[in-house]
């Protein structure tokens, strides 16, 4: 179906959602990035952010996948960081 804007303008607009299509990589069975775990991926962070928290990675991509058991470590190591950043920005 199509909608004119203008002139010489259109946009088609669907009709049907995207069921069942996995759009990201962690919807497409991404395993966790630390060295040794071959688990299914639940989140994704940047790379730089994993390495600093002392998380061994494999990857040297812009992000990295972590397991739920990976992902719970990885905020119980930088949660002192945040507390610090959070203080800062508030005063």
């Amino acid at each position: 179906m199509k909608k004119e804007l203008s002139s010489n303008t259109y946009f088609v607009q669907r009709t049907e959602p995207f069921e069942g299509v996995p759009l990201g990589r962690i919807d497409k069975g991404e395993k966790c990035s630390v060295t040794g775990c071959s688990r299914e991926a639940a989140r994704s962070i940047s790379t730089d952010k994993v390495k600093s928290s002392g998380l061994k990675i494999s990857t040297t991509e812009k992000r990295a996948y972590l397991c739920k058991e990976h992902y719970k470590e990885f905020k119980k190591k930088t949660k002192k960081d945040k507390t610090l950043d959070k203080w800062r920005y508030s005063a």
